[in-house]
């Protein structure tokens, strides 16, 4: 792998403010961020209006050059969660030991993957029941880290939510 990949779910109403601040801090640091969603070059619209247009099909990922997935919350991790080959990536580059990443509504994904038994996580407090009735042990904590997932709880922990994905990244991927 020559440069570290980051790919960024897309999918109709995300949370506009928890993809583009990952987005734009993934590629101050060098990153070559994709966004991926059901269709290659569709605009998907975010909550609060925003506009933006997927680079990949998720069916044009290929694993093996992902280094991280980052999944933005909103309205969009139901839908993403119907998706079979957004689930089957998630599987995928968890067995892989890749980076996940999610914010707010976004381990949603986690649960529908069955990636959470056993392991703290947090997110909206509004998925809590949910991620506690698929295994997980939700955490009110801006940043919870275990194995190769990191979860966060909404826009206001970004900052924190970014770093853990960098070091992670840097971590993971420092010798290669």
């Amino acid at each position: 792998m020559d440069r570290i990949k980051v790919i960024i779910f897309i999918e109709e109403l995300f949370e506009d403010v928890e993809l583009v601040y990952p987005y734009y801090r993934m590629k101050e640091e060098g990153y070559d961020v994709k966004l991926a969603g059901p269709s290659a070059g569709k605009e998907y619209k975010g909550k609060k209006g925003m506009v933006l247009k997927s680079d990949l099909s998720i069916s044009d990922v290929v694993p093996e050059e992902v280094s991280a997935l980052i999944i933005p919350g909103g309205y969009a991790p139901d839908k993403m969660r119907k998706n079979g080959l957004m689930v089957s990536l998630v599987k995928t580059l968890f067995r892989d030991c890749k980076v996940l990443a999610a914010v707010c509504h976004g381990p949603w994904m986690f649960v529908e993957a069955d990636l959470l038994k056993g392991r703290k996580v947090t997110g909206a407090k509004a998925i809590s029941t949910d991620l506690e009735n698929a295994g997980g042990q939700f955490v009110d904590k801006p940043v919870v880290v275990q194995d190769n997932i990191i979860t966060s709880r909404g826009p206001g922990d970004l900052p924190e939510f970014c770093k853990a994905i960098i070091i992670m990244i840097r971590e993971y991927f420092k010798d290669r």
